[in-house]
């Protein structure tokens, strides 16, 4: 590999931290209240975090926009499991993850990450890739909005390849089931993995696409829909629901498996978590119901465009 094929971590790294300013001033500007709060920390194994968390806003109940760039000479079991060729390898992982969690029901709650790994060995040519990704999850889902959530993924996905979006969609939608509950987390969007096919620079602009049409995708249906007026019932709905956001990060979530197992900062980890849940045993919605709605046309994997 000559040297100017070698993969950049520090290009990528101030890309990521622009992006995570851009996200927090334009999600501050739309809420039109709440601000972030910054916590800058360390991790004592290598690394450390700029963690950004913005509560009690007129849209945004809670919601944590985090840059963390981690590195050590040994990687967890949760990375290595799956691929042992990383075994004995140093690792350096930077990344941006976010959640928001809306206060009105009728506003989605939705995640996103864009993040860059690479392992190292002296000797051997570096193993590395990029991730990420943005999914949708609504409580009272308007069908316009997720064809405007998947039409933004499709055209960000069309410079990259015709199959890049169907194949992305596929892997969100089988990425975020909940097994146990026989549902998808909500109605997807695109997430990918291991990419590293298109050599460094194209990989890296595929992910720079993804960060970037964030924004595109969720402001639109956030402006739409924060001002609609509900009451209690749609409130303990969507509290209700909150609970599998809970369960599919407890149970099934890499990145907070991997975040846990390399020691990073606990409280950023879990900022994913939604402020207030509830659950309750053995729930049904009314037949012919706006909740009975959710259930029966949206979640379970389909085509939306």
């Amino acid at each position: 590999m000559t040297a100017d094929l070698l993969p950049d971590i520090e290009k990528v790294k101030q890309y990521l931290l622009k992006l995570q300013d851009n996200i927090c001033q334009t999600l501050e500007l739309v809420d039109g209240k709440g601000s972030f709060v910054e916590d800058n920390w360390q991790r004592e194994l290598g690394g450390g975090g700029r963690s950004r968390v913005l509560t009690g806003g007129k849209f945004i109940e809670q919601g944590g926009v985090n840059f963390s760039h981690v590195f050590g000479g040994k990687l967890p079991a949760s990375a290595t499991a799956a691929r042992p060729e990383l075994e004995g390898r140093s690792f350096q992982a930077v990344g941006v993850s976010l959640v928001i969690h809306p206060h009105n029901p009728f506003v989605p709650t939705t995640h996103a990450n864009v993040r860059f790994f690479i392992a190292e060995k002296l000797g051997e040519e570096p193993v590395w890739w990029f991730g990420g990704g943005f999914d949708l999850t609504p409580f009272y889902p308007f069908h316009e909005d997720i064809v405007h959530w998947h039409t933004v993924a499709n055209k960000l996905c069309q410079p990259f390849g015709d199959n890049v979006y169907s194949e992305y969609k596929k892997w969100c939608d089988d990425y975020f089931y909940l097994k146990h509950r026989d549902e998808t987390r909500g109605v997807g969007g695109l997430f990918f993995d291991d990419l590293n096919k298109h050599g460094f620079e194209k990989s890296f602009k595929f992910m720079q696409a993804v960060g970037n049409g964030f924004l595109d995708a969720y402001v639109p249906i956030v402006e739409k829909r924060k001002d609609i007026t509900f009451g209690k019932k749609e409130r303990d709905f969507q509290l209700y629901r909150r609970g599998r956001y809970v369960e599919f990060n407890l149970v099934y979530d890499r990145g907070t498996l991997f975040g846990l197992q390399t020691g990073g900062r606990t409280e950023s980890i879990l900022m994913s978590m939604p402020p207030l849940v509830r659950w309750e045993y053995c729930y049904e919605p009314e037949p012919e119901s706006k909740e009975a709605d959710l259930y029966a046309n949206y979640l379970q994997p389909r085509e939306w465009l």
